[in-house]
C-alpha cells in the first residue's frame, strides 16, 4: 500500500479508537459486548479485512502494516479488536494461503466486509497450544466427511457465520500427523454452539465452546490437502503471534498513559506523587521495556515480509511483548495505588484483560520451546 494511504488509515483508526471507543469502554465491559453501531463504523473502515487481499475487498496490508495497526488498536479494550480478529488472523489467513478458489470467492469477500465472521475452530480439552492431542475426527463417506467432535475457548463462536475446524482424517490418532482443516459454515444439522464463557477480562470478546455430532460436509469443504491441517495451523498462528505482539505494545502505551497522567495529576501531602524518585522509577522501568517491545515485533515482522524469519521471531515478540504487557499492567496498577484495585479504573481493567494474551495462539512456555528448539536447531 501507498505509504500516504496507510498513513491516513492508520490516522483513521487511531482517531476512530480514541475518540469512539474509548469513551464506551465501560459499556462494553458492563454489556459483555461490542455495540452493533461500533461494529458497523468498524466494517466501514476495513477492519473487518485489512489482512485480506485487495481482490476480495480487504486491505491487504503487510505484516509491518498489520502489526502498526495492532498497536493502535491494541490502546482499547481487546475486544473491540477480537471482534474481527480472527477475520483477518487466524481463520482468515487460512483461507487466504490454503482454501481453494470457490473457498475463498465465497467466503473473503463476506469476511473483508464485515458480513461474515469466522472462528478458528482448533483446541479441545486436550489440545491447546500443542494440537497433538486433538481428538475431534473427520472420516470420509463417500463424497462428505463426517465431524465428530468438542472444540473449547473458541473465539467468537457465538457470532460465527464459518469455522475452520481442526480434525484427524488419518488413521493416527495421536501426535501431528493426520490432522486435517475443513471449512465448516455454521448452521449445519449437528452443529451447536454452547453458552458464553465467563471470563476474568476481556468482557465483550466472546468464546464458547463448539459440539460437532455427526455433521456432514461435501469434500470440498477440506483447506488444502489432507493431512496439512497441523502445518496450516502453525502458519496462521506464526503470523497471528506478531499480531498479539503488536497489540500487547497498544495496550501497554494505554497502561503507561494512565500511569502517568495518574502520577501527574495525584497528590499526596500537596505534592504530585510523580515527583516521587521511586514513582518515576516505575514509570522509568515500563517506558523502557515498552519502547523494546515495539522496536522488537516491528523488526521481527519486517523480517516475516522478506520471508527471512518467520518463526524465531514471531515466537520471541509475542513472548516478550505479552510478558512485557503484564509487567507494565501491573506496575500501573501500583502508580494508582488502592484506586487501582477498583472496577472502572482503566489501569484494573487492562490488568485482567493483558492475563490471556501470554496464553492464547501459544502460551510463553510453547513460544520458549518454539525459540529454544530454532536456536539449537
Amino acid at each position: 500500500m501507498d505509504t500516504d494511504d496507510f498513513a491516513a488509515i492508520l490516522g483513521a483508526v487511531r482517531d476512530f479508537v480514541r475518540k469512539e471507543v474509548l469513551p464506551r469502554e465501560t459499556e462494553i465491559e458492563e454489556r459483555d459486548e461490542i455495540p452493533s453501531d461500533l461494529r458497523e463504523k468498524a466494517a466501514g473502515l476495513g477492519l473487518f479485512g485489512w489482512a485480506l487481499p485487495a481482490e476480495y475487498g480487504g486491505l491487504g496490508l503487510t505484516t509491518s502494516e498489520d502489526v502498526r495497526l495492532a498497536i493502535e488498536l491494541g490502546y482499547t479494550t481487546p475486544a473491540f479488536r477480537s471482534l474481527f480478529g480472527t477475520n483477518n488472523g487466524i481463520a482468515g489467513q487460512a483461507i487466504v494461503n490454503h482454501g481453494t478458489p470457490a473457498q475463498r470467492a465465497e467466503w473473503l469477500p463476506r469476511l473483508a466486509a464485515g458480513e461474515a465472521i469466522a472462528s478458528f475452530a482448533l483446541t479441545e480439552s486436550e489440545a491447546g497450544s500443542d494440537p497433538s492431542g486433538l481428538r475431534t475426527v473427520a472420516v470420509r463417506d463417500g463424497d462428505q466427511y463426517v465431524l465428530t467432535g468438542t472444540k473449547r475457548f473458541i473465539t467468537n463462536a457465538p457470532l460465527a457465520d464459518a469455522f475452520v475446524v481442526f480434525a484427524r482424517t488419518g488413521p493416527e490418532r495421536e501426535g501431528r500427523r493426520g490432522i486435517s482443516a475443513l471449512l465448516v459454515p455454521a448452521g449445519l444439522a449437528g452443529l451447536t454452539v454452547g453458552q458464553r464463557d465467563a471470563k476474568m477480562g476481556q468482557s465483550g470478546a466472546w468464546t464458547a465452546e463448539v459440539h460437532l455430532d455427526d455433521v456432514r460436509v461435501p469434500a470440498s469443504a477440506l483447506i488444502g490437502e489432507e493431512g496439512q491441517g497441523f502445518r496450516i495451523a502453525m502458519a496462521s498462528l506464526s503470523r497471528g503471534r506478531l499480531h498479539i505482539a503488536g497489540v500487547s505494545v497498544g495496550m501497554a502505551e494505554r497502561a503507561l498513559a494512565e500511569a502517568v497522567e495518574h502520577a501527574r495529576a495525584t497528590r499526596q501531602g500537596g505534592t504530585p506523587i510523580g515527583e516521587h524518585q521511586l514513582v518515576q522509577a516505575l514509570l522509568a522501568e515500563s517506558h523502557a521495556e515498552l519502547a523494546a517491545g515495539r522496536a522488537l515485533v516491528l523488526e521481527a515482522a519486517a523480517r516475516f515480509d522478506t520471508g527471512e524469519d518467520r518463526r524465531l521471531g514471531p515466537s520471541s515478540a509475542k513472548l516478550f511483548c505479552t510478558e512485557m504487557l503484564g509487567r507494565v499492567a501491573d506496575r500501573a496498577v501500583q502508580v494508582h495505588g488502592g484506586l487501582g484495585y477498583m472496577r472502572g479504573v482503566p489501569v484494573e481493567r487492562i490488568y485482567r484483560d493483558a492475563r490471556l494474551l501470554r496464553i492464547y495462539e501459544g502460551t510463553s512456555e510453547i513460544q520458549k520451546l518454539v525459540i529454544g528448539r530454532q536456536l539449537l536447531g
